[in-house]
């Protein structure tokens, strides 16, 4: 740390806070598009017209908490998009025949049945999200979520979720991966930070006790993701590109550090090795990912070098996230200028001034490309990064973003 630190107050300059602030407000009125007439959402194009499709899991939990975000931070016309999503969530979501959540639906009922630990813990953040501006069937939802997490994805003996059963809960698959688990630490430190239950920060804990403490630290500080049913690290494994690439994903990374810190906040600072542990995966991903053009490669290999160099949006976004949290702790010159970087970087290539919202995907030119995605998929990582970092705390986010994007 510096002698004279660096903090999150010391970077914003007024114009830098007016637009990130500017942006937050963009993403909010282009993503209030995705609310059809009949309450569903649909996707949006880069320019903001509808597509319709199935509803995934994931697109209804994060406008969820995303407009949540909205409403506490003093955006007005959020809750009407919070309302649809949890109606969404309870009512098409839900299977009332063998419990938990679906992935997706359309008009005519479920379409993708798969239960899978990744949309469940975007399912647990929505309703902590939900219980952070009053909505009546939060609760309900968070309760109901919390059983079948524990039932069905949460491994007592390991400390860890398990991925992924078929509808009607038989297994399929002995595959384990980080994701989830990374953000069922996030889903589980916003249930604690709503209802001060210390089983959900303990469950929290066990994960990143896992994935800091034993594979972080024995890998160089780089993250491996996918993993055997017993645990050991299955560095083969190639699914989904989107949600499971080949190799490491220097984007989890600066979740997981922020994350770290959050969950190090929460439990009364009482391991002053944490905040170290979470500079090294910051560090380190930054180290082995950032390109010389801007931006960051979507996946490394396990030596850290660039597998897949397509730059995505979210990493970016993320990286902002875990700079910020170091910046709050006291930061140095050198978090300063990555956080400046960063910054720069997603208003460059990534902000899209024009329609609102952040443009996914990048390609070698430096303009716009849709090999990954198509449209614009999603608010919740650019708003966090919006408004986490203009509050002054690294945890206690609903508290900390209360009336930031408020104008008299």
């Amino acid at each position: 740390m510096s002698d004279t630190p660096i903090t999150i107050e010391t970077v914003h300059g007024p114009e830098v806070l007016a637009r990130i602030k500017s942006d937050a407000r963009a993403q909010l009125r282009f993503f209030r598009r995705s609310l059809c007439g009949d309450g569903r959402f649909a996707s949006l194009t880069r320019q903001g017209v509808q597509i319709m499709g199935p509803q995934a899991l994931i697109t209804t939990t994060r406008l969820v908490h995303s407009y949540a975000l909205g409403h506490l931070a003093g955006v007005a016309d959020c809750l009407p998009m919070v309302d649809a999503g949890m109606q969404a969530i309870w009512h098409s979501h839900r299977d009332t025949q063998h419990g938990g959540y679906v992935w997706s639906f359309d008009s005519d009922g479920p379409v993708e049945t798969d239960k899978l630990a990744y949309g469940h813990m975007f399912v647990l953040l929505a309703a902590a999200s939900a219980e952070a501006v009053g909505h009546p069937d939060a609760r309900r939802l968070r309760e109901d979520v919390s059983e079948v997490i524990t039932e069905h994805f949460w491994d007592a003996e390991a400390g860890l979720m398990q991925d992924e059963f078929r509808r009607d809960w038989s297994v399929f698959s002995g595959y384990r991966g980080m994701n989830a688990n990374m953000h069922g630490v996030e889903a589980h430190l916003s249930a604690y930070e709503i209802t001060g239950d210390g089983l959900y920060l303990e469950r929290a804990g066990r994960i990143l006790a896992f994935f800091v403490d034993r594979m972080a630290a024995s890998n160089k500080w780089r993250l491996p993701e996918h993993y055997h049913q017993d645990w050991s690290v299955d560095r083969a494994y190639e699914g989904d590109p989107m949600f499971r690439p080949r190799g490491t994903t220097p984007g989890h990374s600066f979740e997981l550090g922020r994350l770290l810190i959050q969950h190090w906040d929460l439990a009364g600072r009482g391991d002053d090795s944490a905040p170290v542990k979470a500079r090294a995966l910051i560090e380190t991903a930054l180290a082995d990912a950032w390109l010389p053009e801007g931006g960051l490669a979507y996946t490394l290999n396990s030596d850290g070098t660039p597998r897949v160099r397509d730059r995505y949006w979210w990493p970016v976004t993320e990286a902002i996230g875990a700079l910020a949290s170091l910046l709050k702790l006291g930061g140095t010159a050198q978090d300063k200028a990555w956080y400046e970087r960063l910054w720069q970087t997603g208003f460059a290539l990534f902000v899209d001034d024009e329609h609102g919202g952040w443009i996914p995907e990048i390609g070698a030119d430096g303009l716009p490309a849709e090999r990954q995605f198509a449209g614009k998929p999603d608010i919740y990582h650019a708003l966090q990064a919006n408004l986490y970092p203009l509050h002054g705390a690294v945890s206690g986010h609903y508290r900390g973003v209360v009336g930031l994007l408020a104008q008299g």
